[in-house]
């Protein structure tokens, strides 16, 4: 049997098993928030080639529409959108410019797609189960991978930070999560890591594709 999880002061665990922050406050994404936690050297495009890699092997193909969430500097979108023609990004105002050939919506909802794409955005959000109303066949997400080795792992942990990262998956939970919104695992597994390396023997960032039921 699975130990009970016990989390610290201010953070619960939902029906699925994700671990959430209770109360938090504003938290700003603005151009320096983008600055700080991107820029444009060999690492970066190391990791859009890989997550496109990736999508494109979970597919069996390469996919014909895609929407980048939270897309930050726009890395990925540039690199898929060498294969992927109909590609558009969605992220909270102000957001980085795209190139014109590129689609930038102001609504996850409006429209259908084939891919959507969570790289590192979805832990970020008020109520992530919102997504439940995509219009899309796949959806691939990388998000930190909480392991919750006890409650001092998880106070320490360099991806647990107050008020910006609100939900903490596991992949336990992350399968849960999409499942209860009509979602079944393709693949997952941690190969980011390659890019952005394991934490303290443990694997860093969770990958997984998923398709809808």
């Amino acid at each position: 049997m699975t130990p009970k999880i016990v989390v610290p002061d201010n953070y619960a665990i939902d029906s699925n098993g994700v671990i959430y922050q209770i109360r938090y406050g504003e938290f700003v994404y603005d151009f320096a928030y983008v600055e700080m936690r991107y820029n444009h050297d060999a690492p970066i495009s190391q990791m859009a080639h890989l997550r496109l890699g990736y999508l494109i092997g979970a597919l069996g193909r390469t996919p014909t529409s895609l929407l980048d969430v939270g897309y930050g500097n726009g890395e990925f979108l540039r690199t898929a959108h060498k294969l992927v023609a109909d590609c558009e990004g969605y992220d909270v105002p102000p957001a980085y410019p795209l190139p014109p050939t590129i689609g930038q919506t102001e609504s996850l909802y409006e429209r259908e797609y084939e891919v959507v794409t969570f790289f590192d955005s979805l832990e970020h959000f008020r109520n992530p189960y919102e997504i439940a109303s995509l219009r899309c066949r796949y959806v691939m997400i990388s998000v930190p991978w909480c392991h919750f080795v006890d409650d001092a792992w998880f106070m320490a942990w360099k991806h647990r930070r107050p008020d910006e990262h609100l939900w903490h998956f596991s992949l336990e939970s992350l399968v849960r999560f999409f499942s209860s919104m009509g979602f079944r695992l393709l693949c997952s597994g941690n190969p980011e890591d390659v890019v952005r390396g394991e934490l303290n023997g443990l694997p860093n960032i969770l990958t997984a594709v998923f398709e809808r039921s």
